[in-house]
């Protein structure tokens, strides 16, 4: 009796042991994908903050939270099954998508910034824009955003299912749920905080020494340059991000030759200036020049299907 009980909570014992391994394996192989995919959230932190500018103050954090929940939502129960069956049956298919997505946030990156060079006049804009209430537009700007979130998702997904290739299907799925909590926590956790500062600002401006409120003031007023900056981030995020994916994507069909010399130009910038952020930035604006270049030319075809009222 004591024998066999020895030998069970020795059974135990080596259960426990495999489950902690397997557990630090998902930590460690999270981290690695959460790493690598850290552009990729910089640009979803930097894009969600746009779509709660001119919405009251009491309306921005449950815009956020729709949005977190919509997204967190997207990448457990659509991406991370979706991710997973590509992966075992149909991993080819993973990279034309991946493409796609990147033509559609190039599209919607170059919309933005040829609405910023050349506006449309105010009474055409009256005229084709139909006047919405509060309610509505709120709708509309959280859809757009939960559209742009998701192709941004599964572009995390991608990445984080290609950092454990090699595993079974459980670890995989376990580091992909725990990749897109944590990182859906910190993007809207950060989101919130920023677009709160300024009720932050106006709270330390009203009480406390003078040091104190000249602080709130000043956090006030920089608030909405803030804002405008990170709209104008997040633009170009998209644009860099899509012109990124589509060059990962021509060197994946054989097509290396655009992406070869990106990374040639780039890295001969680097070396004269001595510097690896050199070549980051030089490779980056190239991936956005391209990027700017699909958005644009896919305006004419993909704006009226997508902005029929």
């Amino acid at each position: 009796m004591a024998t066999g009980l020895i030998a069970l909570l020795d059974d135990v014992a080596a259960i426990a042991k495999v489950a902690a391994a397997s557990v630090d394996d998902v930590a460690l192989a999270a981290g690695r994908a959460g790493a690598k995919a850290a552009g990729v959230v910089i640009d979803d932190a930097a894009v969600t903050p746009r779509y709660v500018v001119g919405f009251a103050p009491a309306r921005e954090l449950p815009i956020i939270g729709q949005i977190a929940l919509a997204s967190l939502r997207n990448k457990l129960v659509v991406l991370l099954p979706a991710a997973l069956l590509l992966s075992a049956f149909a991993p080819w298919a993973i990279l034309p998508l991946l493409v796609v997505g990147g033509c559609y946030l190039c599209f919607e990156g170059a919309e933005k910034v040829l609405e910023w060079l050349f506006p449309p006049p105010a009474a055409a804009e009256a005229a084709e824009v139909p006047p919405l209430d509060a309610l509505h537009l709120e709708r509309q700007t959280v859809a757009k955003a939960i559209k742009t979130d998701f192709i941004l998702s599964a572009e995390i997904m991608a990445i984080a299912l290609s950092t454990v290739p090699e595993v079974g299907i459980w670890t995989q799925a376990a580091v992909l749920a725990v990749v897109g909590i944590a990182i859906t926590a910190a993007v809207y956790g950060v989101v919130a905080l920023i677009v709160k500062m300024d009720d932050v600002g106006l709270h330390m401006a009203a009480r406390g020494g003078a040091v104190r409120q000249a602080l709130g003031r000043l956090i006030v007023r920089a608030m909405p340059v803030l804002l405008r900056v990170l709209s104008v981030v997040g633009t170009a995020a998209m644009i860099w991000v899509g012109g990124g994916i589509i060059l990962h994507g021509m060197e994946g069909f054989g097509l290396g030759a655009l992406p070869h010399w990106v990374h040639d130009v780039a890295a001969v910038a680097g070396r004269a200036a001595g510097g690896g952020a050199v070549e980051w930035a030089v490779g980056a604006a190239l991936a956005g020049l391209l990027g700017l270049t699909v958005g644009a030319a896919l305006k004419p075809v993909l704006g009226p299907l997508l902005h029929k009222h």
